[in-house]
């Protein structure tokens, strides 16, 4: 395969009628067209040397040369790091960054198809609602995690729970896509392979030698009224519970990135950051890495999944995950997002999710436990997490 990357005069293509995305405030990524599928076997988090390889293996001409240029896989890898994972590489790219940078990758001389190609996809009249755990057999499940931790088996469990809807019509996929993106412009937002989401959290990114991580844990409802708002986010900075939670993440996505960096640092105190329908504590960590750079897929795979989204310590928070929750997560809470052949790339953690396949959208809502987490509390907060994504993103 050859790939040719070029600046674009013009305007930019709709990006929404794209099939591949992911959108930051930093810039925009828009694939169409499939030129080849990466598989990495079980467990992914082996064999992401495999994506440098297909990478590298396309004979490149890239006159822009920045990140984000050239070929680029885009991924969402599943939140089980025992399983195995698909990326594909779409036929074209277009790219583009707020300041008007815009350029295009081809391979193998694809082009975009020609735009308004998708029919209109009508409203569901209908929709079928399952949850895997009742709300008793859920609040049975925190109460037990809080048995264990305060048993001393762990000190944090992240404990998920699923929402299946099934409607009468098809869910538009690309019409979820584009809501996300009105409603929540200063997120990471995505729609790869079914599976789209508008996430506050990154995992990490790497851009040339500077890596940057937004790790997130405590999380208060919001209700739109300010000054309600502004008190509770206040509470939350206050809470010894949710800053305790909090400083379980930083602390292990410091140490982490530590080993490959020059510098790292970490801001002093948390700040709040408003997600949807609730609001959570966040610490941007920030450094410059040792030479040579590690890819970016390399640091995914030493963070993920961090305990905002797991636990800590990590392995026994993966083992009573699998024993408490009934189902897989499966792209869940898993990294979700690119990278380039320089090993450039930036990483969500996809939460705030959907996957949807034809009648059917699933949707998960996760809450960290320690030992002593109220169940109820921790129900409502799982509502209010689902009201984020249903209440205005899937308009039915």
């Amino acid at each position: 395969m050859r790939a040719r990357c070029v600046h674009l005069d013009g305007p930019v293509p709709d990006p929404y009628e794209a099939d591949t995305r992911f959108d930051s405030p930093r810039r925009s990524l828009a694939g169409w067209g499939v030129a080849t599928v990466i598989e990495l076997p079980a467990p992914w988090p082996d064999h992401i040397d495999l994506v440098d390889a297909a990478l590298s293996s396309i004979v490149t001409h890239d006159e822009v040369r920045a990140p984000a240029t050239g070929p680029l896989a885009f991924g969402a890898l599943p939140f089980d790091r025992g399983a195995a994972a698909t990326l594909v590489v779409p036929a074209v790219v277009v790219g583009s960054t707020p300041d008007g940078a815009r350029w295009i990758t081809t391979i193998d001389d694809a082009s975009i198809p020609a735009a308004g190609r998708r029919e209109p996809v009508a409203a569901a009249t209908r929709v079928a609602v399952h949850l895997d755990q009742s709300v008793e057999q859920w609040c049975d499940t925190v109460a037990e995690a809080t048995k264990r931790i305060a048993a001393g088996e762990l000190t944090k469990v992240v404990l998920a729970r699923r929402q299946t809807l099934t409607a009468d019509t098809p869910f538009d996929l690309h019409g979820i896509v584009s809501r996300l993106g009105a409603a929540h412009p200063h997120s990471l937002r995505w729609s790869i392979d079914g599976f789209c989401g508008a996430s506050p959290e990154l995992l990490v990114s790497r851009f040339d030698d500077i890596v940057r991580a937004h790790p997130m844990a405590g999380t208060t409802p919001r209700t739109g009224d300010p000054s309600t708002d502004q008190r509770r986010a206040a509470d939350l900075l206050a809470s010894d519970k949710n800053r305790d939670e909090h400083q379980i993440t930083i602390d292990m996505v410091h140490d982490t990135l530590l080993g490959w960096c020059s510098y790292l640092d970490a801001e002093p105190e948390p700040q709040v950051v408003e997600a949807g329908s609730v609001q959570h504590l966040a610490t941007m960590v920030e450094g410059r890495l040792s030479h040579p750079a590690p890819n970016v897929l390399e640091l995914v795979a030493a963070l993920h999944p961090t305990p905002a989204v797991g636990g800590w310590p990590r392995d026994e928070a993966l083992r009573l995950i699998a024993e408490l929750e009934p189902v897989p997560r499966g792209r869940y809470a898993g990294p979700v997002g690119w990278v380039d052949r320089s090993g450039n790339g930036a990483f969500a953690v996809g939460i705030r999710s959907v996957s949807v396949a034809g009648l059917t959208a699933e949707l998960w809502a996760g809450v960290g436990v320690v030992s002593d987490s109220d169940p109820l509390a921790e129900l409502e907060e799982t509502r209010a997490k689902f009201a984020a994504t249903i209440g205005h993103l899937i308009r039915l």
